[in-house]
């Protein structure tokens, strides 16, 4: 049996390892990192509801399970066309006959971005949000702003729904423990409709929402540059503030670059709705390293990210039986998220048919808490997964 090896150990990449078990392939994963990390319930780490290890799964463990072999090492080179891997360690990999290709990507690094953390960006991050909040709250006042930025080569690449999240989840928090009228809170991005994806019906939701906690709004002009204590914007503002979360528009992974690979403008690789690249046969790419085809309200989540990985395991698989069959993800391209505020949340849907934001109040909060034990343990095979989740 021929091998695959999967470069990426993140949505895309541990999926696509688990089901091309699935079909019997001999799988290898490679990996940065020695454990999964699942972002989308990490907002709860600055808060402290939640920490680095309890939204992790070890990669070994998921290993042992499906039966994937994990090599944690950083990829510094791919040549495509040789199928050709360097990793960090000096090894090279050449002898794998299929290479899906699931690194993520890198983030646009506007002036003084260094002055920022984010949800969105290193692990580590997330753990530091919560020291320099708490430290703010033992000093009892502070400013604390915090947005997104976006990429006008690639729209899709921008992770705005994580921002939200945070800062109503510090704002509850703050509330419990007494101390939010202590807090300046203000929300940023330099778009004019910030959220603009969600639907127009959910623009006027989120307004609603910012005058209800009492959180300032600051939109529509460029950021400028980020210092230690504020944010410059263009228009010759400034906000003022102790701590700022920032989550930069995604742009195309720094080793793809040169690779060889077809790259869009932004640097993502272009593939066809297969996830396959022409001229390269036997790689492919998924999540957040390719190129989403779709309509202009398109974001790169990581639900289509796992129907990405599913589909090339099944392409792949008939590849190597010489069957033309093969499955797309394009009729899977939506918005679907359950956006948590700390004390509810709002189911948020977007296709081409219908938008749509419901709030939940209370149960919200529970409904999402409830799918992150559900994503570790399925991913670990403790539970049956759900078709579609």
């Amino acid at each position: 049996m021929k091998k695959v090896l999967v470069l990426g150990g993140g949505f895309a990449g541990v999926e696509a390892a688990i089901y091309l078990r699935k079909q019997g392939i001999d799988t290898t994963l490679v990996s940065d990192r020695d454990y999964f990390y699942i972002y989308p319930i990490s907002i709860w780490i600055p808060t402290g509801d939640a920490t680095r290890e309890s939204v992790s799964i070890p990669l070994d463990q998921l290993a042992e399970k499906h039966g994937f072999k994990v090599i944690v090492d950083a990829v510094t080179k791919f040549e495509a066309k040789d199928k050709r891997v360097t990793l960090q360690s000096g090894r090279v990999i050449d002898d794998f006959e299929y290479i899906v290709v699931a690194l993520g990507q890198d983030k646009l690094k506007p002036k003084g971005v260094e002055n920022t953390l984010s949800i969105c960006g290193k692990p580590e991050e997330a753990t530091e949000l919560h020291e320099r909040l708490n430290a703010l709250v033992e000093k009892g006042s502070g400013k604390i702003a915090m947005g997104f930025g976006g990429n006008p080569k690639d729209t899709s690449a921008v992770r705005g729904g994580p921002a939200f999240e945070v800062l109503f989840n510090v704002h509850n928090m703050l509330k419990k423990r007494g101390v939010r009228d202590k807090f300046e809170l203000t929300f940023f991005a330099p778009m004019e409709k910030p959220g603009q994806k969600m639907g127009e019906k959910s623009l006027v939701m989120m307004d609603k929402m910012f005058g209800m906690t009492n959180i300032n709004k600051k939109v529509g002009s460029k950021i400028v540059e980020f210092e230690t204590d504020g944010v410059k914007f263009e228009d010759g503002t400034k906000i003022e503030s102790d701590l700022i979360m920032f989550i930069s528009a995604g742009t195309g992974h720094e080793i793809l670059k040169q690779s060889g690979l077809p790259l869009s403008d932004a640097g993502f690789v272009v593939t066809n709705e297969y996830n396959e690249i022409d001229g390269f046969d036997g790689i492919y790419a998924i999540g957040d390293s390719a190129s989403l085809m779709g309509p202009d309200w398109r974001a790169k989540q990581g639900h289509v990210a796992e129907v990405m990985a599913k589909n090339i395991a099944y392409n792949i698989f008939q590849h190597m039986q010489n069957i033309k069959s093969k499955k797309s993800y394009i009729e899977h391209i939506n918005i679907l998220c359950v956006m948590d505020t700390g004390d509810g949340a709002a189911f948020v849907y977007r296709s081409d048919k219908s938008a749509a934001m419901i709030p939940f109040p209370i149960i919200g909060h529970w409904m999402k808490k409830g799918w992150g034990w559900y994503c570790k343990n399925s991913k670990l095979g403790r539970i049956p997964r759900i078709p579609g989740m």
